[in-house]
């Protein structure tokens, strides 16, 4: 499954004027006026996956009320050139009419809305239903960056709790509304290392080591250690919560492919005692991180999500990650998958969205103007190459 694609996030942040803003990449980007000329250029570079979703907070304009024009015509046209959309469907935000990943009755609406999309578009088979949780949970909920912008350990435990339920609740709808035959869904994750800066920051970082698994854990119904059980119960979840977590997770785990992104900034430095975390760059690789988390979930791998904001050294970081990739399924690991993301360039990334500046970040195959970048080129010959040499796993899933 090689994929690019459409970066589609839109977090509410804190504007310049002190009012609550949207920042929306497909907006900002020019998606919405391109998005034919976009699809085109996924089939011109020979791919035939690729990860996007319509804007959440447009098509749910209330409970039970959708506007579906722009997904209808949009995926009528990924049909028609023959793309496979991996549909996600909730990517750093939510409505303004829901509020933010604090309120309580936000994960029963989001399942209806899954639900509605699975029943009106019943083709489509691979879902990200909520995209990046623990990434969502802290940016929202933990350093008040994003939505409800919160520092505090509740914030964090909340979120996690709202957006882990609403994934799960949703998967168990789309199921019902489509059926299990040929149903995935690739659980896109930022994979965390944190290394400790001295040996007395070692627990500190054994702690954020236990913490970065808790998304993954709750969707998967993998129990957790018993330090996070209590820093779980500590700041807001019940033992009845988590008992539900175990239960639903396990259900839906046959329907799983583990989506891991990686980035250059995945890795944290901790130093002793509360000094800042701060970024360690590349030390350990995709390669040591993603089986860390394999020999914890065992599930099938997808790569959902790499680039680097270098044009001219993206091609290089493009060859590692897929060297990494082709380790990983000669020691075993079952990949079914390759995403660079995203098939256009960026914008105001390098702020993780927090300021509104315009700053175009090279993160893309193309730039803004639809021209291909090196990388673009490279990833076109890396799919020509490699596209018949690793068809087993996808087979086996019923997905080659």
């Amino acid at each position: 499954m090689f994929a690019t694609g459409i970066e589609n996030s839109y977090p509410t942040i804190l504007g310049r004027d002190g009012a609550t803003q949207r920042v929306d990449e497909m907006e900002k980007t020019g998606h919405y006026g391109r998005w034919r000329e976009d699809f085109a250029l996924v089939r011109d570079l020979g791919l035939e996956y690729l990860r996007w979703g319509p804007p959440y907070y447009r098509v749910h304009a209330g409970p039970d009320r959708y506007d579906w024009s722009y997904a209808d015509a949009a995926l009528a046209e990924l049909r028609r050139l023959g793309i496979v959309p991996i549909v996600d469907l909730c990517h750093f935000g939510v409505p303004d009419w829901i509020g933010d990943f604090q309120n309580p009755d936000w994960p029963e609406l989001f399942a209806a809305y899954a639900g509605a999309f699975a029943a009106r578009y019943p083709w489509v088979r691979f879902y990200t239903p909520v995209n990046e949780i623990f990434i969502t949970a802290t940016f929202s909920g933990q350093i008040g960056w994003w939505n409800e912008r919160l520092a505090s350990d509740r914030g964090f435990v909340t979120a996690l709790k709202h957006l882990v339920q609403a994934n799960l609740l949703a998967e168990e709808a789309i199921l019902q509304a489509r059926g299990p035959q040929g149903t995935f869904f690739i659980q896109s994750e930022s994979t965390e290392y944190f290394h400790a800066e001295k040996p007395v920051a070692e627990e500190r970082a054994d702690f954020h080591n236990q913490k970065r698994f808790l998304s993954l854990d709750l969707c998967y119904g993998v129990d957790v250690r018993a330090c996070m059980y209590e820093y779980l119960q500590d700041h807001g979840m019940t033992r009845g919560e988590y008992h539900w977590f175990m239960r639903a997770g396990r259900a839906v785990k046959p329907f799983c492919i583990m989506g891991n992104d990686y980035y250059v900034t995945n890795e944290h430095l901790v130093p002793a005692q509360d000094g800042p975390i701060t970024a360690s760059g590349e030390i350990f690789g995709y390669y040591i991180i993603t089986k860390q988390y394999y020999d914890r979930y065992h599930l099938p791998v997808m790569h959902t999500e790499t680039n680097l904001a270098d044009a001219t050294r993206a091609p290089g970081w493009l060859m590692k990650e897929w060297a990494n990739m082709v380790r990983l399924r000669q020691d075993g690991v079952p990949i079914i998958g390759f995403t660079w993301y995203s098939l256009i360039d960026q914008i105001d990334w390098d702020t993780a969205l927090r300021e509104d500046n315009g700053r175009v970040n090279p993160l893309g195959l193309f730039d803004l103007d639809r021209r291909i970048r090196p990388v673009g080129e490279a990833y076109r010959q890396l799919v020509a190459e490699w596209r018949e040499i690793l068809p087993a796993e996808s087979l086996c899933l019923g997905i080659g």
